[in-house]
């Protein structure tokens, strides 16, 4: 037996000897203990400055911190999020470039059905939950009613008088007064303007009555008494405003409603890798110091695995979609 021919026979037969799976596992699968071995882009369809995006940033950074990389927000809003939702479907499915999908998810299913995603259940894999914020229903100082009962009443009173704003047709807030508007069987008027502020803005200039509104997007107004807050849309009490009760005590069917992110992957992507993202993003989402200073700004981080975040998208779509058909919302 010749030198050169010796070792390649002792490596055959560690070949034949070693597990069936070990011995048809890729050389690239074997590499990804190494991941990551660059920095994560987490991807965003909402442009810089709104609760989204500040959200997601300082997860990021504390995501940043377990794995290793740097973790970078690559904010690319346009067509209700489906632009940044698209290009991670496309992208390649190795853990380096994730979605931070919002409900959007779930509503554009139904309302805009031939915007990309088509099927995100099935298009992206989930990875886990990271905030959500409820509603603020509030008015105009002119508006006589204080409480979600005396709203209704006043509404009943005055029959399509009541002037609803919203950040837009689709959007959470104007599915919110929908809900409303069916659940507590009233006829309201419904204004969509081109996002929260200038909602917000006519809202305080009275020239609409009321708005179901971000927690963070509605502090501003209610803190100088340009409006006053009179229900949440969450089943609990919200500990920004104690005194406002929630919509579903006075209505049950109306439920809860709130607006939610969670962390996505494109469909195929390792278990391994979405096992380390994931761990990373639990970290985040339960860390004492960055929860304080996101309550602080109306946000609520929230920990949940990838079937708690994969539950959330399949119940929504179903919620919306069935809203959207019934109440025959359409984007023009």
């Amino acid at each position: 037996m010749s030198k050169n021919f010796a070792p390649c026979l002792i490596q055959r037969r560690a070949l034949l000897a070693a597990p069936m799976g070990l011995a048809l596992v890729p050389a690239g699968a074997r590499a990804q203990g190494a991941w990551p071995a660059r920095a994560v882009t987490i991807v965003e369809g909402y442009p810089p400055g709104g609760v989204t995006d500040i959200t997601s940033r300082a997860v990021s950074e504390r995501m940043a911190r377990d794995l290793g990389q740097a973790v970078v927000v690559d904010n690319r809003p346009g067509a209700a999020t489906s632009v940044a939702a698209a290009s991670v479907t496309r992208a390649r499915n190795d853990g380096y470039t994730l979605l931070m999908g919002t409900t959007t998810l779930a509503i554009n299913q139904t309302l805009q059905p031939n915007l990309p995603p088509k099927e995100p259940g099935r298009e992206l894999d989930p990875i886990g939950m990271v905030f959500r914020t409820s509603f603020v229903l509030h008015v105009h100082p002119s508006i006589p009613a204080r409480t979600v009962p005396e709203l209704i009443a006043h509404a009943k009173a005055n029959p399509g008088k009541v002037i609803f704003g919203s950040p837009g047709v689709g959007s959470v807030s104007h599915l919110c007064l929908e809900l409303f508007r069916a659940t507590a069987r009233i006829d309201i008027e419904h204004v969509p303007y081109r996002g929260g502020a200038p909602a917000a803005l006519d809202l305080a200039a009275g020239r609409v009555h009321a708005i179901f509104q971000g927690v963070q997007e509605a502090l501003p107004f209610l803190r100088a008494n340009q409006t006053r807050g009179i229900g949440v849309s969450t089943r609990s009490r919200n500990p920004d405003f104690p005194d406002l009760a929630p919509v579903a005590d006075t209505v049950p069917e109306f439920g809860e409603v709130v607006f939610w992110q969670g962390l996505f992957a494109p469909a195929g992507t390792p278990q391994p890798i979405l096992d380390r993202v994931g761990a990373a993003l639990r970290a985040a989402t339960e860390d004492a110091a960055l929860r304080a200073r996101m309550r602080e700004q109306g946000v609520e981080l929230v920990t949940g695995d990838a079937a708690t975040l994969r539950s959330m998208l399949a119940s929504e779509t179903e919620r919306w979609g069935k809203l959207i058909r019934e109440a025959n919302i359409r984007v023009e």
